[in-house]
């Protein structure tokens, strides 16, 4: 399989190529590849994946909200948090359709905020909310069998700055990240969070 990882140069998107890359070609983009693809800007997507051409599936691991205390977020951090990690992947998925091969798939990234609370956490919890409820909602919508799925991450062993932030949570490896990634890719699901 051909595989698009936007976003393959973070820790989530690297442990989902280091994975799949054992069996799949791997196309790693991001603001800084040739071409760039900044998800905050669909059109840049549209114009990688014409020069990309077909492929099998696209994983999106890119996305970000501010971390404040929800008494010092403002409407725009809302908003950005939005527009980064729901609009932005939603949008680069959309970029994306008439050029993933039927039966492909799209995979769709959020993580453990919003399913366990963190301080500061808000902004993200929303967004990663959003992006699950559309998931679930989308996918039944998707055609020429394409599949729609997310995968849900606790942090990762390799993000060791973003521990501090997560006390007491035991962090996931990033070979598990890269099999759940794996497992939408290769498998039959659709419609699925995928939660580690």
């Amino acid at each position: 399989m051909k595989i698009v990882i936007v976003g393959g140069t973070g820790h989530v998107g690297q442990a989902a190529g280091a994975v799949l890359g054992e069996h799949h070609e791997i196309v790693s983009l991001s603001r800084s590849s040739d071409p760039p693809v900044d998800i905050t800007e669909p059109a840049t997507a549209g114009r990688a994946f014409q020069q990309v051409g077909m492929f099998d599936a696209l994983i999106i691991a890119a996305g970000k909200a501010p971390f404040k205390l929800v008494t010092e977020l403002s409407e725009d951090d809302y908003l950005s948090g939005l527009q980064s990690k729901v609009i932005g992947q939603v949008s680069v998925a959309a970029e994306a359709l008439d050029r993933i091969y039927d039966g492909g798939s799209v995979t769709l990234t959020s993580g453990i905020i919003g399913r366990e609370q963190i301080a500061a956490g808000a902004a993200s919890a929303m967004a990663n909310g959003a992006l699950e409820h559309f998931v679930k909602a989308a996918a039944v919508e998707y055609s020429r069998g394409i599949r729609l799925n997310i995968v849900s991450p606790n942090v990762l062993s390799s993000a060791e700055k973003y521990h501090a932030f997560f006390p007491g949570f035991e962090p996931v490896s990033d070979r598990s990240v890269g099999l759940a990634y794996r497992r939408a890719v290769e498998g039959v699901d659709t419609g699925k969070v995928f939660v580690l």
